[in-house]
């Protein structure tokens, strides 16, 4: 386990499991997306961990070799948990290993008032600490918190290189049946080497429409939405948190009165404000898309995410009403076509002029991380007044800043409790400081607005385009 042992104490057991093959497959295009070569590899870094806790079930058998035989079972059914990515002949494959060893820190919880909770949030924190050795490390680190002899808190940290956020979900799922029941009922799905093998075959006709759909798209965009404002900062990237009741409120009733999803909202109002910077007539934002949707990778165990391209048409200066469903539609294309080889997406970027490796860099990029959630209200839906006071609690809190940044401005909304939250990263030469926070706040005006009445052009009072 790739721990400094001035971060954590405790004692480190084994897990042993034993799987069904040893395999070697190419990456799949979710890692390829992340990684073009072997030196890539060593660049990646915290940004790709998946940190999780869940609470021991209090039914099940929760003594440290009942809990690591669960772990164990669930590695020897999983073949993403025990795959490696190494470089073979100057490429980087994965190699799955038939049996093994998980390490698993065991740690005392027992001074905690809430039961090791405090410990739990403190190890998940420290073991996503630091990145993964990819060719020699496990894809998961594993720390189980004790109490009275009982096991209360699992603490898992997954490298994003192998398993995506709803496999990690598949995951979680299959271990808590494993503690409770000591078995889980059906075959695993696919595995990342499965998606593999499948992509090098019966997939490539989906990368060819989808790297058509991209050529189309940047033949049409600007060549950027942010453009230099001035010289870089010291510290050159900025990341703040909006926290807003308001837009959480108003985000959930321009959802309900279009029926379309909150991601949605939000990813029109981005357009909107992303479009408000210039006279373009077009916006191009980048989404996340899960690529759940063929037949067989609804329970994968696999990295399948990768970037869509969201173009919407602005010629016309559609009301904001026009916009949310011209942007569902271009949504819903940029998820089709999400899927794709990233090599041949790259010669595609570059036959077109593009230096493929910053090619995506001049782009917004949105990506919604909150758990799913039905959007709807509990009792009747707030009215307008309600919601306006609600824009008197938001908060803008500047985090410590990150020390890379590949994008000129990234947009992550994440959950927050009884509110929402928008995490916004910026490279300050294209958006410094102050004009970042009006972003933030012109995206909860404009949806605070929008949540009542109909928004014409230019889409709120704090964007001001210039004329057409």
């Amino acid at each position: 386990m790739k721990v400094p042992t001035d971060l954590v104490t405790g004692e480190i057991v084994h897990a042993p499991f034993q799987g069904a093959r040893s395999a070697t497959a190419p990456l799949t295009w979710g890692q390829r997306s992340m990684w073009r070569s072997p030196a890539d590899l060593a660049g990646q870094g915290i940004f790709l961990h998946l940190p999780r806790r869940i609470s021991v079930p209090s039914r099940a058998p929760a003594d440290v070799p009942a809990v690591a035989a669960a772990l164990g079972a669930l590695v020897g059914r999983h073949e993403s948990l025990r795959t490696r990515i190494r470089p073979v002949d100057g490429e980087p494959v994965q190699v799955a290993a038939e049996h093994g060893r998980l390490p698993l820190l065991v740690a005392d919880g027992g001074d905690d008032p809430d039961g090791g909770a405090a410990t739990a949030r403190e190890l998940m924190d420290r073991l996503g600490a630091t990145p993964f050795d990819l060719a020699e490390e496990w894809p998961l680190r594993v720390a189980l918190v004790v109490v009275d002899d009982r096991v209360r808190h699992l603490v898992i940290v997954f490298s994003h290189g192998t398993v995506d956020f709803h496999g990690a979900e598949i995951v979680l799922r299959d271990l808590r049946q494993l503690l409770l029941r000591g078995t889980v009922s059906g075959p695993a799905g696919l595995q990342t080497i499965d998606v593999a093998r499948r992509e090098a075959g019966r997939e490539r006709h989906r990368s060819t429409r989808s790297v058509a759909h991209w050529s189309d798209g940047f033949r049409r965009l600007p060549a950027s939405m942010f453009d230099p404002v001035g010289p870089a900062l010291e510290p050159p990237y900025r990341q703040a948190l909006l926290t807003s009741e308001a837009l959480d409120l108003a985000t959930r009733l321009v959802a309900g009165r279009h029926r379309v999803s909150t991601s949605t909202v939000l990813l029109a109002a981005t357009t909107a404000v992303v479009a408000a910077r210039q006279d373009a007539a077009t916006c191009g934002v980048l989404t996340m898309a899960g690529n759940r949707f063929q037949p067989g990778y609804g329970d994968a165990v696999a990295k399948l995410n990768q970037i869509g391209l969201c173009v919407v048409d602005l010629a016309d200066r559609p009301d904001f009403t026009a916009l949310l469903h011209r942007t569902a539609a271009a949504a819903l294309d940029a998820y089709r076509y999400a899927y794709y080889d990233p090599l041949a997406l790259d010669q595609a970027m570059a036959d077109l002029g593009h230096n493929p490796r910053t090619v995506l860099e001049p782009y917004c990029y949105l990506n919604d991380i909150r758990l799913p959630r039905h959007p709807g209200f509990v009792g009747p839906a707030p009215d307008e007044a309600t919601v306006r006071t609600a824009t008197a609690r938001t908060t803008i809190t500047w985090l410590d800043p990150p020390p890379a940044f590949l994008w000129r401005c990234r947009m992550q909304v994440i959950d927050v409790p009884g509110a929402l939250g928008v995490v916004l990263t910026v490279n300050t030469r294209y958006l410094p400081p102050g004009p970042a926070e009006e972003f933030l706040l012109d995206l909860e005006r404009l949806l605070v607005e929008a949540a009542f009445r109909d928004v014409p052009w230019p889409w709120s009072a704090g964007q001001r385009p210039a004329a057409a």
